[in-house]
């Protein structure tokens, strides 16, 4: 049986359904916003990821050589937009990975909006900073797949990966995650910036360190330690440390949920 905290993520799914039944004429413009390039403006990021907004956020690419987003319906509705340096790094990364990782693919999750804010049912993700990226995943050749998400598993949110990492025919690549972290830990810091807090279900940690990027990800990377209050089995979240500002009079409801 689910938990009551993951059973939460139906919402997503739920969300996601609405909105494509009440705005299709408005799809188009949609997709249309979420194929911009990177805008010349730099985005500004104001407060933290739990209770924050952001300036000029840019969409991520719904697809490229190596990945794609965990949904072409989320895109169009605006649910990956991150900082413009969030954008940068993560594009680097993809690129180097298909020189360090190239016969893998990888998927991107929920980012959040444009303006930031809260984006239910997400507790963070509110200023640019948040990523989720989709645990990339073998199949039972040992060929790299996508997580084959869709609308009757939330987009690969309602997936459950057992102990060792298995989900029917699929397991995940513990040694594809270990470098896609390496490679966005070093894309962070030809910018200047880092990677501020890394989420993965703690059993998992172990098989993660167990890799050959397993040594530098301990020494250079901050994991929480306890559960977070989901499992985070089938996606990994990531925050990206950027210096934000503080705006006077600027007040965000905090998040019970």
């Amino acid at each position: 049986m689910e938990s009551i905290a993951h059973l939460r993520f139906h919402l997503l799914g739920l969300v996601l359904a609405w909105s494509c039944a009440g705005l299709v004429s408005g799809l188009a413009a949609g997709q249309a916003k979420a194929q911009e390039k990177v805008q010349a403006k730099e985005s500004t990021c104001y407060g933290t990821v739990a209770n924050g907004r952001l300036d000029a956020g840019v969409s991520l690419p719904e697809k490229g050589n190596n990945f794609s987003a965990y949904s072409a319906l989320g895109v169009s509705l605006g649910r990956t937009y991150v900082h413009s340096t969030v954008a940068e790094i993560i594009s680097l990364a993809y690129r180097q990975l298909e020189q360090t990782a190239s016969d893998k693919v990888f998927v991107y999750g929920e980012t959040g909006w444009k303006t930031g804010g809260r984006m239910r049912p997400h507790r963070t993700h509110k200023n640019g900073l948040s990523v989720d990226f989709m645990m990339p995943v073998l199949d039972a050749h040992g060929i790299s797949r996508p997580l084959p998400g869709n609308m009757n598993n939330n987009y690969g949110y309602d997936i459950d990966f057992d102990a060792q990492g298995r989900f029917g025919d699929y397991r995940i690549d513990f040694a594809a995650l270990a470098e896609h972290l390496y490679q966005l830990d070093l894309a962070a810091k030809t910018k200047g910036k880092g990677l501020a807090l890394v989420i993965i279900d703690p059993p998992y940690q172990a098989k993660l360190f167990a890799t050959k990027r397993g040594p530098y990800l301990q020494e250079h990377l901050k994991f929480m330690k306890g559960k977070a209050w989901i499992r985070h089995d089938e996606h990994y979240h990531v925050d990206f440390d950027l210096p934000c500002k503080k705006e006077s009079g600027f007040i965000v409801k905090r998040s019970t949920g």
